[in-house]
This record gives structure tokens, sequence and C-alpha cells, in this order.
């Protein structure tokens, strides 16, 4: 049994669709952010970073979305690329969408992170619109073969950048600039396993 430690509007979200897409047995445990329940001791010894997602498995506990993604993906025995050099590219997709996409669109809320400064995190949030959008420019390039991540076949890749496309409007920019992105997030957002997940996530929040 896996058990997945999850925030509604994280990227825990994809290790949720993921989980749902191959339909693996899992428990779902909710943490409160605004409760503080990231920093209790009980999650701390899970993830001494004090962030979700977190999946407990039975050799221990796992974090990192990319690295969760994967770990699903080999369980289940799909949603990777055979190909070794489209495993890489798929890996390095990954690897943008955690290092620069997340962190830019984290600038909006998590200032604290970089800087002291309540002025330098206003200056922050004022500058996020600019670097989601420079971001996504990048992705929206990538996607010019399309319609999916890896070309015509759906990967693991798909829901991880479909969860951070959610985000879009909320950090100031225009999807209409982003039309593949946008047309992914459609595409994406209609599966059932996409939305099994949403679904959970809304009974969160209730």
């Amino acid at each position: 049994m896996l058990t997945l430690h999850f925030a509604p509007n994280t990227c825990a979200l994809a290790t949720l669709i993921v989980q749902e897409e191959f339909g693996l047995d899992y428990r779902l445990e909710p943490i409160d952010f605004g409760a503080g329940q990231q920093r209790s001791p009980a999650f701390l010894a899970l993830n001494p970073k004090g962030r979700t997602p977190v999946l407990a498995t039975p050799q221990g506990a796992l974090s990192e979305t990319p690295a969760l993604l994967d770990y699903l993906a080999r369980l289940a025995g799909d949603l990777l690329p055979a190909d070794p050099f489209d495993q890489t590219r798929r890996i390095a997709f990954s690897g943008y969408l955690c290092a620069t996409v997340h962190v830019a669109h984290a600038h909006r809320m998590r200032g604290y992170r970089w800087a002291d400064d309540p002025a330098a995190w206003r200056a922050m949030q004022a500058r996020v619109p600019a670097s989601v959008a420079e971001a996504f420019a990048v992705v929206e390039d990538w996607l010019a073969p399309g319609p999916l991540v890896m070309g015509e076949t759906y990967s693991i890749g798909d829901p991880y950048l479909f969860t951070l496309a959610k985000w879009l409007e909320a950090d100031g920019v225009d999807p209409g600039r982003l039309p593949r992105v946008l047309s992914h997030r459609a595409s994406v957002g209609a599966r059932p396993a996409v939305q099994r997940s949403l679904a959970l996530v809304e009974q969160l929040r209730r």
C-alpha cells in the first residue's frame, strides 16, 4: 500500500493523477498547510524539507515530484519511453519543470525562501507574470511536434505539465499566448484519471 501525503494547490496533483492512471492501491493523506502540518514532527520525520508530495512506500518515504513520477511509472511498467534518448529527453523536461517553471511560480507566494526583506518579496511577485511566461515559452516550443510532451505518446511528463499549467492564470499569464500549452491542458484535463483526481481534490477542500 502506498500513502500519498498531499496538499491541494501543489504539484502533488501530478503524483495523484499518475496513481489514478495506473489504478494503484494507495491511500491519500491530506496535509493542511494552513495549520502548519508540514512542519509537524511526524511529517518532518517523513520529509525534513517540509514539503509535499511525499510518497510513503513499503521501503520508505520518497519525495520530489520527478522522482515520484518515475518511481510510479517503473512500479507499473508504463508511461516511460523505451528509447534511451527519449528517456533522457523526458527526464530533462521534468527537470526543467521542477527547477525552472515551478520555481518561477513559487516566487509569487514564497519569496521568503530567497530573501528576508518584504520589499524583495514584492519585487519577486511583480516579476512572476513575466518569468513564468518566459519559462512557458520554452514549453510551448517543446510541444511544437505535439500534441504531448513526448509527441504522440502519453507519458508521466504530461500530468506534470498539466499540473503546473493549471496555475497560469493565477500567475498573471495569458494562456491565450500559449496555444499549444492550452491545448495540452485541455486534452490532458479530459482524461478520466485526471477527472477522478480533480474530484478527489475537491472533496478534500470541503
